[in-house]
Formats: structure tokens, C-alpha cells, sequence
């Protein structure tokens, strides 16, 4: 069996930050310590100083495989993630054709075998008429149950009363929820369409996906979650005003939790001016108000995951008018950049960037053996460069949909390594070949 010592590393990992050496042994860290001493068939990579961490897990991406694959698919999108220092990510059903069945559900992990840079999970979605299949669903089948509670393709709205309170009342793992009040939005395009015609400002978006659309629905899932002592996590917060819907504190104390992502903490509404559709996401990117309160509910543990959604569409699509463009951005693979750009800010620290990006989405989502740097589990794990920018090109990106929203912004780190079960699947700028994804377990039942 291989073995991999990374020495000279400054670990951050469960609260504190350490000199340590880390001993890899097949899939698995087998020893953590200092001065390890290997013999000479072990690989030994050298940190350097830099920092190690486990990888992100990012509990909210849309891949697009199956049926939308001109975007982006299993294997590219990943391959971006592993760039970004991602090792982990959980799928969205949001595709063709839908993951709403638990026949779709095991033919996407069968996609999935072999092609995947990354550890995958694949969430069950929540429909007005699939009952029967979330009563079905056994513990570690999904990551999670999907529910919009807001716009969405297909026919994945959930909006009708008793499809909701069913889902709630019987859903056998977390539920997960898109929060935006349709009426609400429809009412505000309506709005927009007399005072812009079809030529609505990007301006608007915020004001037409407003705060109180979020509010609203938000509100209905955090009751609903109550009312039937379901585990509930609300995914893409953006607003200051709903952050008063969550409880403060560690998440082992919490039966409802609370998301952000990491656009909604770097961009605000001024930035629509210049990037236009390239930011259209749902919820919107608010004001720069919101984007400090959600900061400060990320340092209160208000706020108990950071994700990306990861939304990839063509430059093409991007390029349509307000109503024509879809919305999604792809960040999977500078994600873990713009966090550690908010720590060199003093937004962050970098304990926190760890705790909100692995350990957190291991502990809620019941990851087994995964999230955290710790003898026995899998080695999932990235190194950092502090001191060693990032410029982002287009020669750089992984992503199949080619663009970012970050187009020649300089980074102050870099992903220098990751590391997936053991194996080391990007370094110094390059993807290695390795194909180390697995299946990912999961354990937490509701």
C-alpha cells in the first residue's frame, strides 16, 4: 500500500492552526504528528510552511449531468473543483432527466463511477407529486432531500400546501430548500416590465428577487421545519433581514441550519454595473449591507455552511438580455480563493474558513470519515500558498462553460496541491490524471 508524508505543513484543522507532519497510508491518514520518519518507499512532499487543510466539501453544485452537458459535466466540473481545493461536492436534481425518482437517483451515481476528479453525493428532488418516493428513500441513498420552495425549471416548484407539509412531515434525511417567494417575484417583474419594457436594467435584479421574496419563503420553511421537527438546511442566504430566522451557535446544537455562498459574501449590487448577467444568480447578489451582515452571521455561527452553487452556462446564454439570461455563475474553482482573500482582508480567519468548508458540511450532512484531518479518516486534503498569487485567465479555467466572473482578478493565494483518498490529484497548476472520486457516505438520519 503507498504511502505519502507531507511534512513542514501548517495544519488548520478543528480550531487552531499547528506545525505538523501528515502520514498517508493507501486512502487514509494514518498518522499526524511532528518529525514523522518514513521509510524509502514512502513519498515524501515537502509544505514548506504552506497550509494544510482538509478539503472543501461543497454541499451545492449543478454539474449538469445528465441532459445539460453542453454546460458542463461530471468530470470537467470536477476536474475545476479539484483546482479550487475541492474534494468533495454535492449534486443538484435539477437536470434532464430530473433526479426525482430513486431509479434516477442510482443511475446518476452509475454515471458518476470512474469519471469523477472528486467525492460525490447526489441529492433526491422534492416534487409536488413524489411522496412516495421520499418515503422511500433510505439513510445514505442521497446526500439530502432538494426542495424549491421559489422559481425553478421542470416541474420541481414545490408550491402546493399539503406536497409541502408531506415532504416535511416524512422526509427520512435533511431536506434542503431554495427559498424565494414566486408571487412576489412575478409581482416585481410585472413591475419592471412597465417601467423598462423587456430592456430591464441587471440593476433591478435585486429589487425584482428582493429581500422580502426571500423572507417570505424562508420563513415558511424555517415553520414548517418546526412544526414537524425536520432536519432543515436553507441553502443561499442573502439578506440581513432574514438572518434573525437563525439561531447563533454550534451547529451539534441545531435541527435547522443556515448557508451562504461564497458570491454572495464577495460581490454586492455595485458590481452590476460592470458584469452584468455574468452575476445574475438566484437570490440575487444584494446590497452591500447584506453582504456585511452575511459576513458577520459566518463569524456568529449564525451562518453554519459555505458553498459555491456552482451554476455553469454558456458565455452565449450569459449574454441575452435580463429576462433571456439564465442565472448561475461557475466558482468552483475559486471558491476556496475568495474566502482566503476575505481572511487576508480580516473579514475571516482562516480557523473559521476550515470549520464553515469541511468540518461543518461533514457534521450536518453526517459525511463519514471525511471533512476533518484526523487519524482513520480518508485523506481529502489541500495545501495552500498563502504567499503565492492567483491571476485569473482564461487559460487557466477548467470549468466546460470557459468563463468566470473573476476574468483577470489577482488572487493573493494559491491552490498549490489537493489531495483526494490519498491520491494527489492536482499540483502546481496541473491536474495529475488521477481519477480518485468515490462515493461519498452518509449517515445522518433525520
Amino acid at each position: 500500500m503507498s504511502r505519502l508524508l507531507i511534512k513542514n505543513a501548517r495544519l488548520v484543522n478543528e480550531g487552531e492552526t499547528r506545525d505538523a507532519d501528515v502520514l498517508i497510508k493507501g486512502e487514509r491518514i494514518e498518522k499526524i504528528g511532528s518529525g514523522l520518519s518514513v521509510d524509502e518507499n514512502t513519498k515524501v512532499l515537502d509544505a514548506g510552511g504552506k497550509l494544510l487543510m482538509p478539503g472543501m466539501i461543497d454541499d451545492q453544485v449543478h454539474f449538469r449531468e445528465p441532459g445539460l452537458t453542453n454546460k458542463g459535466d461530471l468530470a470537467t466540473e470536477s476536474a475545476a473543483a479539484v483546482a479550487g481545493g475541492i474534494t468533495g461536492f454535492m449534486d443538484m436534481p435539477n437536470v434532464n432527466p430530473q433526479t426525482t425518482t430513486r431509479e434516477a437517483l442510482a443511475d446518476k451515481y452509475e454515471l458518476a463511477t470512474g469519471r469523477c476528479r472528486a467525492n460525490y453525493g447526489f441529492y433526491l428532488g422534492a416534487t409536488n407529486r413524489n411522496v412516495e418516493e421520499i418515503k422511500a428513500l433510505k439513510v445514505g441513498e442521497s446526500c439530502g432531500i432538494k426542495a424549491f420552495m421559489g422559481a425553478s425549471t421542470g416541474d420541481m416548484l414545490v408550491d402546493n400546501p399539503e406536497a409541502l407539509e408531506n415532504l416535511f412531515k416524512f422526509a427520512p434525511v435533511i431536506v434542503l430548500t431554495h427559498c424565494e417567494h414566486s408571487p412576489t417575484i412575478r409581482d416585481n417583474e410585472a413591475r419592471a416590465k412597465v417601467e423598462f419594457g423587456e430592456n430591464v436594467p441587471m440593476t433591478e435584479h435585486p429589487r425584482i428577487r428582493s429581500a422580502n421574496a426571500c423572507l417570505l419563503s424562508s420563513s415558511q420553511a424555517v415553520d414548517l421545519a418546526r412544526r414537524h421537527d425536520a432536519l432543515l438546511h436553507v441553502l443561499h442566504l442573502t439578506t440581513a433581514i432574514e438572518m434573525g430566522l437563525f439561531a447563533k451557535g454550534h451547529r451539534s446544537g441545531k435541527r435547522i441550519t443556515a448557508e451562504v455562498c461564497v458570491h454572495h459574501l464577495w460581490f454586492d449590487e455595485s458590481r452590476y454595473e460592470e458584469l452584468g448577467t455574468r452575476i445574475k444568480c438566484n437570490p440575487a447578489i444584494k446590497t452591500a449591507t447584506d453582504r456585511a451582515a452575511l459576513i458577520k452571521a459566518v463569524n456568529d455561527d449564525r451562518i453554519d455552511i459555505i458553498a459555491t452553487d456552482h451554476a455553469p452556462h454558456t458565455i452565449s446564454e450569459k449574454g441575452k438580455t435580463y429576462f433571456k439570461a439564465p442565472a448561475g455563475l461557475p466558482l468552483v474553482q475559486h471558491a476556496l480563493l475568495c474566502l482566503f482573500d476575505l481572511a487576508h482582508a480580516g473579514e475571516l480567519s482562516n480557523e473559521r474558513i476550515v470549520d464553515k468548508t469541511s468540518h461543518a458540511v461533514a457534521d450536518i450532512f453526517g459525511v463519514v470519515d471525511r471533512g476533518y484531518v484526523r487519524e482513520g479518516y480518508y485523506a481529502d486534503l489541500v495545501i495552500i500558498d498563502p504567499a503565492r498569487p492567483t491571476v485569473v485567465t482564461s487559460a487557466s479555467l477548467l470549468a466546460k462553460c470557459h468563463w468566470s466572473p473573476f476574468d483577470g482578478h489577482a488572487f493573493r493565494s494559491t491552490v498549490d496541491t489537493t489531495i483526494v483518498n490519498g491520491s494527489v490529484v492536482y499540483q502546481d497548476g496541473q491536474l495529475t490524471g488521477e481519477i480518485a472520486g468515490q462515493k461519498m457516505a452518509f449517515n445522518r438520519a433525520r
